[in-house]
């Protein structure tokens, strides 16, 4: 096992990772963690054209790229698109994932957001981290209960907006200016998936919309110079850490703006 702490970055399908959390990760990664990826979903679904099993290796192998240009530890997906269920198979390969990890950071997608697979997906790692620790809690390959903290981010919904289209502020701003070469270059290895979105939700320019997400995200910090930023929101530390820390902010200082709405009374 690694001496570096680590940093476990999850998303429903390929691709989720960049577009929301990419930045931050390699912030981390060059803050000495060791960055680990995951797409819970094959993305088995991707194409109207090429046949199911052609799009899942070439989705998989995009994916494998991306986390090859960060350094990433990649982990593979475990279940089909749209077959991202609370469940307990599911539950517990998840949980031998982040056994496996034993994260001090565990960056995950938004627990409201435009489709099921990312809301479940969110609620998945929540209880496997929660459970990191349960000795009578069997994960699926079996791995040994781990007792570290961990810290749990939520980062932005899609487009910065919920289910409903509401706008969402996030708690913390990470400026990830400086990191965008490697956020768009990461992005970039999913070119399947460009052609896919333009198909069927007729997302014309696939890294313009990354770039004018991070950016509606840090015109919402208010920092001033900051041209790109990533969103998150803290989950609850009860369960997962004896103190309420916020580790990201402590490990990245500066690069981090706090709401001030979200400022503890």
């Amino acid at each position: 096992m690694s001496q570096r702490p680590a940093v476990f970055a999850v998303g429903a399908h390929p691709d989720d990772v960049e577009f929301g959390m990419a930045g931050t990760l390699s912030l981390l990664a060059a803050a000495g963690f060791e960055p680990h990826m995951m797409n819970v979903a094959r993305s088995n679904l991707d194409s109207n054209e090429l046949p199911e099993a052609e799009i899942t290796l070439l989705r998989r192998r995009e994916a494998e790229r991306s986390a090859q240009v960060l350094g990433a530890v990649y982990h593979p997906p475990i279940v089909d698109d749209l077959m991202i269920f609370y469940e307990d198979a599911l539950l517990r390969r998840l949980s031998a994932v982040v056994r496996e990890i034993a994260p001090s950071i565990v960056l995950l997608p938004s627990l409201n957001d435009y489709m099921e697979d990312h809301t479940n997906a969110a609620r998945l790692v929540i209880t496997a981290c929660f459970s990191r620790a349960m000795q009578h809690y069997r994960s699926e390959p079996p791995r040994r209960p781990t007792q570290q903290d961990v810290h749990l981010y939520h980062a932005q919904p899609h487009l910065n907006r919920d289910g409903m289209r509401n706008l969402v502020v996030p708690e913390l701003f990470v400026d990830i200016t400086s990191e965008m070469p490697t956020k768009r270059k990461m992005l970039g290895c999913h070119e399947s998936q460009r052609r896919w979105l333009d198909e069927t939700q007729g997302l014309d320019d696939y890294l313009e919309s990354m770039m004018l997400a991070g950016a509606e995200v840090a015109r919402l910090s208010g920092r001033p110079g900051c041209e790109y930023a990533e969103g998150f929101r803290r989950h609850s530390h009860v369960g997962f850490s004896a103190e309420d820390r916020d580790l990201l902010s402590e490990v990245l200082g500066p690069k981090v703006t706090r709401r001030a709405a979200a400022s503890p009374p």
